[in-house]
């Protein structure tokens, strides 16, 4: 067949994702090549805005299965906006989901664990994560409708097991102080290492 016959190539699908599809979905950031030591914020993942001067990450995420895999779609995490703390207190919230929902950890479960789970070393350990999240549907800016990111699906929710394809246990109660109780089984498996998130001693940053 000559390549110049293109009958036989892929139609692509411009089609929206439905407001509100549950999808599993694989995070990559797009580094932007902004820094601030002060913040912790190394690596040049980080992106500044030349007109406003907000600081995000920039993500880019691709559906892994069902209907609409390989369809792509993008969202900013606030980080930092001169006009107030609600930006970044979103955008810290965001990512929190996003650690429960990659490493399994119910949002309710304080134990050590857990909260040792919800440290990362920086954003690297972000990019490639693996998360069940809500699809929304937002304008562009040129107002053309796309798709992006409403929510993330943690451990709570019904589907979140049916979504990652793998068993949830329900949470681990915890005391007063935040400790499991010794005889209790953990609330979440934590997910086997990847190259993000490796360290030396092949534990993920946040199991050390």
């Amino acid at each position: 067949m000559s390549y110049f016959d293109f009958n036989s190539a892929e139609q692509a699908s411009f089609e929206l994702i439905p407001k509100d599809t549950l999808v599993r979905l694989r995070l990559t950031l797009k580094p932007g090549g902004f820094d601030d030591a002060s913040q912790g914020w190394t690596g040049g993942w980080a992106t500044r805005s030349p007109e406003t001067g907000a600081v995000y990450l920039a993500c880019e995420g691709v559906v892994l299965d069902g209907p609409y895999a390989r369809r792509k779609l993008w969202w900013n995490i606030g980080l930092h906006s001169p006009k107030g703390p609600t930006w970044q207190a979103m955008g810290r919230s965001f990512i929190r989901s996003l650690l429960n929902s990659a490493r399994r950890i119910h949002p309710a479960d304080t134990g050590p664990q857990a909260q040792n789970a919800r440290r990362i070393a920086g954003f690297a350990e972000l990019d490639g994560l693996e998360f069940a999240g809500r699809i929304d549907i937002e304008k562009d800016g040129r107002g053309n409708d796309r798709n992006t990111v409403r929510a993330v699906i943690e451990p709570d929710h019904k589907d979140y097991a049916q979504l990652m394809g793998q068993h949830f246990a329900p949470p681990v109660p915890t005391s007063p102080s935040g400790a499991i109780p010794a005889a209790a089984t953990p609330a979440y498996a934590p997910s086997a290492p990847t190259a993000s998130s490796a360290i030396p001693g092949g534990k993920p940053a946040w199991a050390q």
